[in-house]
């Protein structure tokens, strides 16, 4: 039996739908600003995107591009006035940067409470203490998914493979606070089928187009693509789509997966960093 396909754009739709609610109920207007440095054409239709959405949902937004060879200390300061703008409660840089920034030094520099990706040393932190502030969006976007399933996490064989801070490691988090029973892997695994065989719940975000196959996958398993891999003209994840859908319970496509879910997360994360700005 073919699995239930997940289908991102439908619940992301459900939720920002809930976020416009939320937001005209406020007295002023949510605000987010995007920062993009480079010229990445991935990253240029990610903050499109981005932008697109926030205005969709109401929102104020400002953008700001940098070309390729922007200096690190002109892009702390823009951070650095962001940081300081009442009207923006949420800062968002678009990664990865050009090859002479460092990037945590740049993501470091963002206020703990305007960090809406939740990246910062502070908010990773927090969410390793089950204190959760700002949840990474795509790691929030995992979750959300998985429960849109109506399966119970609690107590399920869960494996992620990628070790990422950015994915892997907040996922295992997330799902280690709904006590799931967690497993990372990542490029030094051996035997990676011995792990995702026994998977009731497979979050796969390693950068490798078609990693997972069929016979990785355990009958009736959840299986959360989080791999965007441009082959040729097509865009495919780290799962072999179409003949893991036969075996899985639930499957995540790319593109229309995780990837609008983590755009209507970070528009949900902006909500909370204005709760977070008025303490």
């Amino acid at each position: 039996m073919a699995a239930i396909i997940l289908d991102g754009k439908k619940e992301a739709n459900k939720l920002l739908e809930s976020i416009k609610k939320r937001a005209k109920a406020l007295e002023e207007k949510p605000g987010l600003a995007l920062v993009l440095a480079g010229n990445n054409p991935a990253s240029e239709i990610y903050v499109n995107f981005k932008e697109k959405t926030c205005k969709e949902a109401g929102f104020y937004c400002e953008r700001y591009n940098f070309p390729e060879n922007v200096s690190q200390n002109e892009l702390l300061k823009v951070v650095d006035e962001l940081n300081q703008k009442r009207e923006i409660h949420g800062i968002l840089v678009q990664l990865p940067l050009p090859k002479q920034m460092d990037e945590s030094l740049v993501v470091d520099s963002i206020l703990p409470n305007k960090d809406v990706d939740g990246f910062t040393p502070v908010n990773l932190g927090n969410l390793v203490n089950d204190n959760n502030m700002m949840e990474p969006a795509t790691a929030r976007a995992c979750i959300a998914l998985i429960e849109s399933t109506g399966i119970k996490i609690e107590g399920k064989n869960a494996v992620v493979v990628g070790r990422s801070n950015i994915v892997g490691k907040p996922v295992a988090l997330l799902l280690l606070q709904r006590n799931a029973t967690v497993t990372m892997c990542h490029s030094k695994t051996k035997n990676l089928l011995e792990h995702t065989k026994n998977a009731d719940i497979l979050v796969v975000a390693a950068g490798k187009p078609n990693l997972i196959t069929k016979a990785m996958v355990k009958e009736g398993a959840v299986v959360i693509d989080v791999g965007i891999n441009r082959l040729g003209k097509k865009i495919i994840g780290d799962v072999d789509f179409e003949n893991v859908k036969d075996v899985a319970g639930f499957i995540t496509p790319v593109p229309g997966g995780v990837g609008p879910m983590t755009i209507a997360m970070l528009l949900d994360n902006l909500l909370m960093a204005m709760k977070l700005g008025r303490r």
